[in-house]
């Protein structure tokens, strides 16, 4: 489900947005810069401050990740539901891997999302024959001038 390309897309993607929804039923989107591919149908990502996303989540499960790349305008969507670790085994294995990729804020918690689907997202500007290069050059000269 999660294949190479995928991985190695969140492995070059700094930021995702995570939505959850509130026990009241009010939708919740967190950005995150720790979205993993832990395995082919799980990912990860560390609560390093996230008091709503991890109160929503511990109330309902399910979860949907949206990760894009800011020049391409291209990127997955990601839908599942999601566990909290902390304190195990695996908690520790995931910490060490955000230690060597060198994230030092304090980790309260793993999320585990048991990925059900994914699916590519694709800026309509590609529906009209503007080529991946061309929207790269755009968006990029955009950031540039900020």
């Amino acid at each position: 489900m999660i294949s190479q390309e995928i991985k190695d897309f969140l492995d070059l993607q700094k930021l995702g947005y995570v939505a959850t929804v509130s026990s009241d039923g009010k939708p919740n989107i967190s950005p995150k810069g720790t979205i993993i591919a832990w395995t082919s149908k799980i990912l990860a990502f560390a609560d390093i401050r996230s008091p709503d996303t991890m109160k929503n989540l511990q109330n309902n499960p399910f979860v949907e990740i949206n990760v894009i790349d800011p020049l391409l305008r291209k990127g997955y969507l990601f839908k599942g539901q999601a566990r909290i670790i902390k304190g195990n085994s695996q908690f520790e294995e995931i910490l060490t891997h955000y230690r060597k990729k060198g994230i030092k804020s304090p980790i309260n918690a793993i999320v585990l999302v048991d990925v059900s689907e994914v699916s590519e997202v694709i800026s309509p500007l590609y529906d009209m024959g503007i080529s991946e290069q061309e929207i790269k050059s755009k968006w990029k000269k955009h950031f540039e001038s900020l």
